[in-house]
């Protein structure tokens, strides 16, 4: 049992990076700590079980556990996360002087977080604005643009359904 606690505590120490190491660093010590684990969960007793469940739920994670440490300011843990979510939300209910945060959030929730989080860490000029790639720009219009008719959809639907199925109904046939 002592072993197992011994690793979650090295798996913190690595994950809280108090020795500064780039992404590619704490991904590789992490490897070798799970690869130590898993040679070595026969140390571990009864917590055989747990040892492989923590490493199994690590590798389903891995894909976007070190993210935070290859953005600056990036939020490490779901709490963090939540928070700017939250501060989000704040913002747009005083922009738009409702209770709730406006749908739009819903939609475009993805560039709009994006963009609060990035102007809260450097502010942009209008030739940082003029680099973007336009083609990238038209393809997220664009899927924006989907969600957002599917949300008009979902309103239609909603407010006159007989209408709406057969509008739909007349379009199939």
């Amino acid at each position: 049992m002592r072993v197992a606690y011994q690793w979650v505590d090295k798996a913190s120490d690595i994950l809280n990076n108090k020795i500064g190491l780039n992404a590619a660093g704490v991904k590789q010590s992490y490897q070798q700590l799970l690869t130590e684990m898993s040679q070595q969960k026969q140390k571990a007793g009864t917590l055989n079980t747990a040892i492989d469940n923590f490493i199994k739920t690590t590798h389903s994670y891995w894909s976007g556990l070190f993210h935070c440490y290859e953005i600056e300011d990036f939020p490490r843990t779901n709490n963090d996360l939540e928070h700017a979510f939250g501060m989000l939300r704040h913002h747009q209910r005083r922009c738009t002087g409702r209770k709730v945060a406006p749908s739009s959030l819903v939609i475009r929730g993805s560039v709009k977080l994006a963009c609060a989080i990035a102007t809260k860490l450097h502010s942009f000029t209008a030739s940082d604005l003029a680099q973007v790639d336009i083609h990238t720009w038209l393809e997220l219009r664009s899927q924006l643009q989907k969600h957002h008719k599917a949300r008009i959809e979902q309103y239609r639907f909603r407010r006159d359904p007989k209408a709406y199925l057969a509008n739909l109904e007349s379009r199939l046939l």
